[in-house]
């Protein structure tokens, strides 16, 4: 049996060893959280890395993964939409709709190996209007 003096040591090292990475991934869990809500507040979360098709009162119809598209949409193309809302409950016509304009945002890229300046596309807006 060892005394108490000589196991004092061990288990410190031991709480040290377990502690330490514990405490870092918790801040760093928490540093991430606090950062997905202020994006979510930004109102970017939901539709990032998507091209989003709005109509003129603002309301969003429907958003398509960036990765997903053969090619972006230019102002004058018609695009068939299956015309679901994303925000509010109410059901916009499926159908051809025309594209009036296209915005790109762009943020600072966060990855390890950025450059100096560089940015990232993170979200396309399409205004469309219904062609009834």
């Amino acid at each position: 049996m060892l005394p108490i003096s000589q196991i004092s040591p061990i288990a410190s090292l031991i709480g040290f060893v377990i502690g330490l990475p514990t405490t870092v991934a918790t801040y760093y869990q928490a540093f991430r959280t606090r950062k997905e809500a202020e994006q979510a507040r930004e109102g970017l979360l939901h539709s990032r890395n998507c091209l989003e098709f709005i109509v003129e009162d603002g309301e969003c119809i429907n958003i398509v993964p960036l990765e997903t598209l053969h090619t972006m949409p230019k102002p004058g193309d018609i695009v068939f939409l299956p015309g679901q809302s994303m925000t509010i409950k109410t059901e916009y016509h499926a159908g051809a709709y025309r594209v009036e304009h296209i915005e790109h945002i762009y943020t600072t890229a966060e990855h390890k190996t950025k450059r100096e300046g560089e940015a990232r596309l993170t979200k396309v807006v399409a205004m469309v209007t219904w062609l009834h």
